[in-house]
């Protein structure tokens, strides 16, 4: 197909673009919160190397009926107001899901409709992936500001521009259109994002990551009741409506669906900035993914469309490994059930990989990836760790070999998202067998559970439409 030949030319050219939970993970306690209440209704990986986390997994006793609500009904909500874009008006209000602290629910809150400001666009959310990353965040694992909606992965249909928004923004992205947001939202100004590293744009990290708001230093989301501030973790997309700065967003075409399409924002954008820009993989190389979760998964595809020969799929779920060969992989090692780095060291001849990818965030995968690399090779680094997680290394194998290690948090909005999205248009990459559940949006809690169980093979997704 033409996009694996022009993905093909690309990589050969010298320029590049970058649980189940254990026995103690959630206690799922359900307890009536109020008569308005309703009941709706990876794995730990690598080898045994992983049961000494069972000791260490803080563990998150949630007590919920469904989701906590303290939304009004929906029929209150809604006016006209012809100033506003979408051609009809937009609510008076919405609702969105907030997490206020480790171990405790998110609870679905009402909130006036956030607005944009110069750059950003207002989108009515139609979709949310669930992700690892926010799970840290409810876990308590990652330190971020609270409370706050989480919700990073989404696809949506554009309704307001901001103030004095540039026309060629407006015009790339007219009121009406379908798009995907990308996790990383770009300022487009700093130092790293005037040189094309949109995946260490400065504002992002020092604003968004480490305040929960856009580059003004303010969230978009105030409470309909109190109107005090909520936080926003990217672009807080568990919501129906958010903001969304214009060059975190692609053009997402009608032949895709909005559902399925929202893995691209984060799962497949992630994947792809790890091959393309960090590992650099070329046609013919071997490549071993540890942890076949939602990102993990995505690697597998992304690398079959790069033209790598040795897939190698590495988890403890069996039921993993077998949806990995539907996503490329050529080989399939249960870590539970035999030494991961040698079964991938038979499986080279003795060599190992050329690329190893960790999609864990745990430092026993993290040595295991840097063991399966051979001379020269690239350990690629994906996996969100407990805040304090510490890799270890062998520093003369790492000096004299000449191994790289290298961090890829995700790709790069305005240069790679399109191209994601062009992968899933093609169908190099496979969207409909990439998302496995679909929750709805007040089924939001059920949807993190079976995460942290370790139940959901592939990716799920949110349904806010």
């Amino acid at each position: 197909m033409m996009i694996r030949s022009a993905i093909a030319k690309r990589l050969v050219s010298s320029n590049s673009s970058s649980s189940s939970s254990s026995s103690s993970g959630w206690s799922w306690l359900y307890q009536k919160t109020s008569s308005s209440s309703s009941s709706r209704s990876s794995s730990s990986l690598v080898g045994q190397c992983l049961n000494d986390d069972n000791n260490n997994n803080k563990k998150l006793e949630f007590e919920f009926d469904g989701i906590e609500k303290t939304s009004k009904s929906s029929s209150s909500r809604w006016f006209h107001s012809a100033s506003l874009g979408g051609g009809g008006g937009l609510p008076s209000s919405m609702r969105a899901a907030v997490f206020r602290e480790p171990n405790k629910p998110l609870t679905i809150e009402e909130f006036h409709i956030p607005r944009p400001k110069s750059g950003e666009i207002l989108l009515k959310t139609k979709a949310c992936g669930v992700c690892h990353s926010d799970l840290h965040v409810m876990k308590g694992e990652i330190p971020f500001a609270s409370p706050c909606v989480v919700g990073h992965e989404i696809t949506g249909e554009v309704v307001e521009h901001g103030p004095a928004t540039d026309t060629k923004t407006i015009a790339r992205l007219p009121i009406g259109s379908r798009v995907i947001g990308a996790f990383i939202m770009p300022c487009g100004n700093c130092c790293y994002c005037s040189k094309g590293h949109d995946d260490l744009c400065e504002d992002f990290f020092a604003y968004n990551r480490a305040k929960g708001t856009l580059y003004d230093g303010e969230t978009r989301l105030f409470l309909h009741s109190s109107g005090k501030p909520v936080y926003m973790y990217s672009m807080g997309g568990l919501a129906e409506y958010c903001v969304v700065p214009a060059n975190g967003l692609s053009i997402l075409p009608k032949s895709l669906p909005y559902t399925e399409s929202a893995i691209l924002g984060c799962a497949v954008f992630t994947a792809y900035g790890a091959m393309a820009n960090a590992a650099e993989v070329r046609p013919g190389d071997s490549i071993a993914v540890i942890g076949i979760g939602g990102v993990g998964s995505s690697c597998l595809q992304i690398a079959r469309a790069f033209g790598a020969s040795d897939i190698i799929a590495v988890d403890v779920q069996d039921e993993k490994l077998q949806k990995a060969k539907i996503f490329g992989a050529t080989h399939a090692i249960n870590a539970a059930k035999e030494d991961a780095v040698g079964k991938i060291m038979e499986i080279t001849g003795g060599k190992g990989v050329d690329v190893a990818v960790e999609a864990l965030g745990r430092p026993q995968t993290f040595l295991q990836c840097v063991q399966s690399v051979k001379d020269g090779g690239k350990a690629v680094m994906i996996g969100l760790a407990q805040t304090g997680s510490v890799g270890e290394v062998d520093i003369n194998r790492l000096v004299r070999r000449k191994i790289q290690i290298i961090g890829s948090y995700g790709g790069r909005a305005r240069q790679d998202l399109p191209k994601v999205v062009r992968l899933a248009e093609t169908g190099v990459f496979d969207l409909t067998n990439a998302v496995s559940r679909k929750y709805t949006f007040e089924e939001s809690n059920n949807a993190f559970q079976d995460l942290n169980k370790g139940n959901i093979v592939g990716r799920a997704v949110i349904e806010i439409m």
